[in-house]
């Protein structure tokens, strides 16, 4: 695989339905279907001091959120199920928590707002 060599010191594996997202000690690394979150080029430079990765799960594409530790949230895969943050990215500060349901993410932050 394309990705062998980045997963060393993996710590934990997310899925959505086609794709997945290793946590390792160096960031996120993804593999499998782009429409499905297993392309993160795009934000690659992003994904370090991710402490949470959640994925949408849709049948027709899905999207993986990270959550770092500076409360920061990063979205990639396909942007009708929850892979395009960008409009609400300015939202999307000092955040604490990240779900998600099929096609949606969801965060709260330390005020409690959602």
């Amino acid at each position: 695989s394309m990705v062998q060599d980045q997963l060393r010191d993996v710590q934990q594996v997310f899925a959505s339905n086609r794709a997945f997202a290793g946590l390792t000690a160096d960031g996120v690394v993804t593999w499998g279907h782009p429409g499905y979150g297993g392309d993160s080029s795009k934000v690659q430079d992003q994904l370090h001091d991710v402490v949470d990765v959640v994925g949408t799960r849709h049948s027709y594409g899905a999207a993986f959120a990270a959550l770092r530790c500076s409360g920061g949230v990063v979205t990639w895969g396909h942007c009708l199920y929850g892979g395009d943050s960008s409009p609400v990215q300015h939202r999307l500060r000092n955040v604490r928590h990240i779900s998600a349901t099929l096609s949606a993410f969801a965060a709260v932050g330390e005020d409690g707002s959602v």
